[in-house]
């Protein structure tokens, strides 16, 4: 059976990969199952760029098929920021709290509040090649307070357009539905299907 490892620690985002991606008969594996791997620098300007840097170096490091997602949060007013350095958007070690602040400071003046999330994932080999790569996104507009606990980094400042509800007040259920990671999860489903039919 085919074994891919997903390119992260965190638990929650593997479950969620699982699930989604239960009908391909893979086995996955995190990070976490692994020795300590120094992270590379993402220095991708676009997220599609960052998760194929992130697939190719872990591939390479752990000699096995990788599967790297990146994503953040942009804002229309503000050219598309935090973008790729929404993680780090007031700093290298900034809270979720700390970025969203900044974030709301930085919107003061806007008027237009139109943002979205967006998902790229990308899927390498060891010799560094992308078998397969896809997008998600999931839109809405950021509110002017944070609404809700449920979910993490900008979720309580995004009002969902397709949940008609803040996703700090959705739940993991309704979340995962319409998410921009689920989005792109379905689509390399489908992708990775067709290739190996």
């Amino acid at each position: 059976m085919l074994e891919v490892v997903i390119a992260t620690h965190n638990l929650g985002k593997v479950e969620e990969f699982k699930s989604l991606m239960d009908e391909l008969g893979i086995t996955f594996t995190c990070l976490s199952d692994y020795a300590p791997v120094p992270e590379p620098e993402e220095t991708g300007r676009t997220f599609a760029a960052n998760a194929r840097l992130k697939a190719r170096y872990y591939a390479k490091v752990l000699g096995k098929i990788c599967l790297a997602d990146d994503s953040g949060l942009e804002v229309l007013s503000l050219k598309g920021a935090p973008g790729v350095r929404s993680a780090r958007y007031a700093g290298e070690e900034a809270t979720d709290e700390e970025n969203n602040e900044l974030l709301l400071a930085n919107m003061k003046m806007q008027v237009r509040r139109n943002c979205r999330f967006f998902c790229a994932l990308a899927m390498a080999n060891p010799e560094g090649k992308i078998l397969v790569e896809s997008a998600g996104i999931c839109d809405g507009i950021l509110l002017h307070e944070p609404h809700g606990t449920n979910g993490f980094g900008y979720d309580p400042l995004f009002w969902s357009t397709e949940l008609h509800k803040p996703l700090g007040e959705a739940t993991m259920e309704e979340k995962n539905g319409i998410s921009h990671r689920a989005k792109a999860i379905r689509k390399l489903v489908n992708q990775w299907k067709k290739m190996n039919r």
